[in-house]
């Protein structure tokens, strides 16, 4: 009896995950709903004799923003822009890839990112990685290298992380749960890696940005899917304060422990 309620508890999990990446899929192919093209968001900004800063971008689908309409509206983008403003000649470079999860991000992204030496760097992956059934542990590990190998250089690292995937309205009501369950797993996983490392700054993404996707639809692109371009001037604002704090770091005006960092990680 006690090994059948063990076999239950592991084949559970499994199984939803299974019936999650299925869905997701038919989800992914809607005929009723348009599909975008992926961008990018790259550009130089600011004058060049200002102080310079190389941003590097590596990830996903939310950095390379298919069905935003303006490209300066895309969140990597309107920051960059915001901080030439201020001052800097911003130079903006993404490499990711739509669809990424870690896996991609380290086999396809890493090493040409590496190769740019930023000043800073910008992740944003891990919503493949939870829609599509990788394992938690397995996300860990990846993220941890992605993390590590960036900041031996030196270069703070910026961790996005995961808002509320249930939000989504492509999806179907009845994987919704699921998905919320599986974002805030994925979500404190990047906490937990931005903890570890002293150079690491996590946005917060549990307080508006989990629940105004729920409350205002106008915040997703025309596929009901990704974000749209309201969403990526909100995922700016809630970022910057993450992004100036490894900006201090990199300028040399921040502490290089985890302790002034877990206030935007937490």
């Amino acid at each position: 009896m006690a090994r059948r309620r063990l076999l239950a508890t592991v084949a559970f999990p499994f199984a939803g995950t299974v019936f999650v990446l299925s869905q997701v899929l038919r989800a992914a192919h809607r005929s009723d709903l348009p599909s975008f093209p992926n961008q990018d968001p790259s550009g130089t900004f600011g004058d060049p004799g200002d102080p310079n800063l190389r941003i590097v971008a590596v990830g996903d689908s939310s950095i390379t923003a298919p069905g935003v309409e303006a490209l300066d509206n895309v969140w990597v983008r309107s920051i960059a822009i915001a901080l030439a403003a201020e001052g800097r000649h911003v130079e903006m470079l993404a490499l990711a890839i739509g669809g990424s999860k870690a896996h991609d991000v380290i086999e396809g992204q890493l090493a040409e990112a590496l190769r740019l030496e930023p000043d800073i760097v910008l992740v944003s992956v891990g919503a493949n990685d939870a829609l599509r059934g990788v394992p938690p542990g397995k996300y860990r590990r990846r993220l941890t290298y992605i993390v590590d190998r960036f900041t031996s250089t030196g270069a703070p690292v910026v961790i996005l992380g995961m808002g509320d995937a249930g939000s989504i309205p492509r999806l179907p009501p009845s994987i919704r749960p699921l998905c919320s369950w599986r974002s805030r797993v994925f979500n404190q996983i990047c906490i937990d890696v931005a903890v570890a490392n002293p150079l690491t700054v996590k946005v917060y993404t549990q307080g508006t940005l989990a629940s105004a996707f729920w409350a205002d639809l106008s915040l997703f692109s025309g596929d009901q899917f990704h974000a749209g371009d309201a969403g990526h001037q909100l995922f700016a604002r809630e970022a910057m304060p993450a992004v100036r704090a490894a900006l201090a770091v990199a300028d040399g005006k921040g502490p290089r422990s985890s302790g002034a960092l877990r206030m935007i990680a937490t």
